[in-house]
């Protein structure tokens, strides 16, 4: 069984209706229809179709973007497809997985996938000895500087709660309490 699925952005005063003249064209007798950002991945139509597909049955979109804006994206739902023993095509972009040609195309989008992943990997791996070699360190700023971390401890004991120094430093009660762990475990003796 044929299946589309035409999709529209919410922002966008599109109508999905030339992508389900064109569906229906190429003979899909059930077209799910949505409205919603490509880029996203909590499409409740798109989940709804996926669901629905049993082996034999091709997906149908009357182009690619439509499934997905994201790469990545697009492989995993091409995975879920495969997963259920059915086909894919698009029919902007002539691209079938119902044929040798059509799986041949889906594996070198895989591959081109792979590749900008490790690309991604390793500038961000640069990035960071780079930082590193100029004594930059990755990761949020502390809340609170070392001083500040001395008076808390040192009003920690003399009998302040920590509710009540969270709110003076303006951080969550756990930071509180992590301080004084932090101090516990540095310390032989015991901090309040």
């Amino acid at each position: 069984m044929l299946l589309g699925y035409a999709r529209v952005s919410k922002s966008d005063d599109q109508d999905t209706r030339p992508q389900i003249d064109a569906l229906e064209a190429a003979g899909c007798r059930l077209i799910y229809e949505e409205r919603a950002s490509g880029g996203r991945w909590d499409r409740p139509e798109l989940h709804r179709l996926l669901k629905r597909l049993r082996p034999g049955d091709v997906l149908v979109v009357w182009k690619l973007d439509r499934l997905s804006r994201s790469l990545k994206d697009l492989l995993l739902i091409l995975e879920r497809i495969d997963h259920a023993r059915a086909g894919f095509r698009s029919l902007t972009e002539a691209i079938d997985t119902t044929t040798p040609a059509g799986r041949m195309m889906m594996q070198m989008l895989g591959s081109f996938a792979e590749f900008e992943r490790a690309m991604v990997r390793e500038r961000t791996h640069a990035g960071l000895q780079a930082a590193k070699a100029q004594g930059r360190q990755g990761g949020r700023r502390p809340k609170l500087l070392p001083h500040q971390k001395t008076e808390i401890l040192g009003m920690l004991g003399t009998g302040r709660s920590a509710a009540e120094l969270a709110r003076l430093f303006q951080v969550h009660r756990a930071t509180i309490g992590r301080i004084a762990a932090e101090a516990r475990i540095g310390s032989p003796e015991p901090v309040p």
